[in-house]
């Protein structure tokens, strides 16, 4: 695609995109009518990275919750191939682990689900009925699972049939555990900074180590020294010495979002981020050499402020892709871009976003509306306890519109916070838009609509839209992205006719691939998987801006000239 941005160096060859958008032309596989598009990131070959574990192969399996997949990547050159595709039995891989005959154990963490890939490529049901499943571990022919719940347990799995052995419980949010050199498990509680260890055939817990950091993960190195990853923004690994001098260090790597390690024969230690994706070789001395590049997990929602900074709602960040004007690095861009993208903060569940001045509105399908301020870093509650809102526009007089999608209603949100209902009784509305006369637009995604809220009720502008999700007005134009048909559609305000403006846009599962039934969005009390979400956004200049959660990229999408109406 004309004008691609990326992290690696001049000359490199690009990085792949599922969509085929590596050309030259601008069009994309399929052709973009009436528009140039380019992208102001690289694509990201892991939609967030988790779990990960060196293979029988020598190659390192990484496990990624929110695309649905596992995929094998090559130590060396960084080649990436899918293992565990999109359309498998497999809903949200969050860790896996091997066992003695290169057998693959993956916790399926929001169905509550253990699975064996045997080395044939069969899969095997081995537990249904663990609550949130998350770190996995093999001692030779021995399966051990610990459960990311307030309250989780640590079990002994029987692949071959047999009642669980329940080894401890308690767990304050387990994760990523390991056998150590004395035999022990090892394991977090995420909640309490705290590393805990346990005898494999039982016994009581004992405390390690306390005040860690934001503890995630656990990893032993080849020499025995315990690493203990954080989740947080500045990327700490903090290593223990637990078997020799005591001695604590810590080392900061500036990865936002750690997750998971891997440490290899040679002993050179590879780190995920959920926060971003990639695969990072993470050096003693905190130097990085990235192996997969970082980039978007969704992205989301995506909004632009006055300055022309792009903002991008990544699930569990607010990020900013490095080009902005021109494939010029906006401000932001220049401060810390890696994988083409900058974290501006790590925000859990941030799925709608609209700019406002210095402060960003942002919805989280888990029910929230938040208001962060970019001057001083805080961020505020407006509103809990809603059903899914996921959309999120403003009105000129300052007053957020939000799109209750599973409430099937418009709300709106005051200054100080009162809520009011805009439209009820709607199917399910996933984004909403204002027009300049201070109208409001909402998408019907499930019907194909899209309807105006007036006062006495909403009014049908436009059908057969397949499935609408982000809305934008121009003038007086309405765009929509159409995930069902990957089009961007145009509907005259004025005379209510429709065009096509793009198609085979990088938007929702790659072609070919059945989507399965979405996951809960609710897992064991916590959240589960949100609904992927396209966001659209009208900049000042007349383009538009498009959240391609296809292949984890903000494009731009250039003016065009008015069109002949398809219909």
């Amino acid at each position: 695609m004309s004008g691609t941005t990326g992290s690696r160096a001049a000359g490199a060859a690009p990085v792949p995109s599922r969509f085929d958008l590596d050309d030259d032309t601008g069009r994309g596989q399929g052709g973009i009518r009436g528009r140039q598009a380019r992208r102001l990131n690289a694509p990201n070959q892991l939609w967030g990275s988790n779990g990960v574990a060196l293979g029988p192969d020598g190659r390192l399996y990484v496990a990624q919750f929110l695309a649905g997949r596992i995929s094998a990547v090559d130590p060396v050159g960084g080649d990436v191939d899918t293992v565990v595709p999109m359309d498998s039995p497999v809903q949200s891989p969050d860790d896996l682990a091997f066992g003695a005959d290169g057998s693959m154990y993956i916790a399926d963490l929001v169905p509550g689900r253990v699975w064996r890939r045997s080395p044939a490529g069969e899969y095997t049901l081995v537990a249904d009925d663990v609550t949130n499943p998350n770190g996995i571990t093999c001692v030779g022919d021995r399966l051990f699972v610990n459960e990311m719940t307030f309250d989780g347990r640590l079990l002994e799995l029987f692949p071959d049939g047999g009642a669980p052995r329940v080894l401890t419980q308690g767990l304050a949010l387990g994760n990523a555990m390991q056998r150590g050199p004395d035999g022990h498990l090892y394991y977090p509680h995420m909640l309490t900074g705290q590393v805990w260890r346990i005898p494999p055939d039982g016994g009581a817990p004992e405390v390690v180590a306390e005040d860690v950091h934001e503890p995630v993960a656990v990893r032993f190195d080849q020499g025995g020294v315990l690493h203990v990853l954080s989740r947080g923004v500045e990327g700490i690994v903090t290593r223990i010495d637990l078997h020799g001098t005591g001695s604590r260090t810590l080392v900061t790597s500036g990865l936002v979002g750690l997750d998971n390690a891997a440490f290899d024969t040679e002993n050179r230690m590879y780190v995920t981020s959920y926060a971003s994706g990639g695969v990072t070789e993470l050096h003693p001395d905190g130097r990085t050499r990235e192996l997969v590049p970082r980039g978007l997990d969704g992205p989301y929602g995506v909004t632009i402020d006055l300055g022309g900074t792009v903002y991008a709602a990544d699930h569990y960040r607010v990020a900013s892709p490095a080009a902005t004007h021109e494939g010029e690095p906006s401000s932001a861009g220049r401060a810390a871009a890696t994988g083409g993208v900058t974290t501006h903060t790590l925000l859990m569940f941030a799925h709608g976003i609209v700019a406002d001045g210095d402060l960003l509105h942002l919805t989280s399908q888990y029910g929230q509306v938040q208001t962060h301020d970019r001057t001083t870093g805080t961020t505020r509650e407006r509103v809990a306890g809603l059903r899914q809102p996921t959309g999120i526009a403003l009105r000129p007089d300052g007053t957020l519109l939000v799109a209750e999608t599973g409430a099937g209603r418009v709300i709106a949100v005051a200054a100080d916070d009162t809520v009011t209902v805009v439209a009820e009784g709607l199917d399910r509305p996933v984004d909403v838009a204002v027009a300049p006369d201070g109208r409001c637009y909402a998408g019907e995604s499930r019907l194909g609509s899209v309807l105006r809220l007036d006062d006495g009720g909403p009014v049908t502008v436009a059908e057969g839209m397949g499935t609408p999700e982000g809305l934008a007005v121009l003038g007086d134009d309405l765009y929509l992205v159409d995930t069902a048909h990957r089009t961007l559609r145009a509907v005259d305000l004025t005379t209510g006719r429709t065009r096509t403006e793009a198609e085979d846009l990088p938007v929702g599962p790659p072609p070919g691939v059945v989507p399965r039934a979405t996951p809960a969005l609710i897992a064991g009390g916590l959240p589960g998987l949100a609904a992927p979400f396209a966001g659209l956004a009208a900049t000042p200049d007349g383009a538009l801006l498009l959240s391609a959660n296809g292949e984890g990229t903000v494009l731009r999408i250039e003016p065009a000239a008015r069109r002949t109406p398809d219909d």
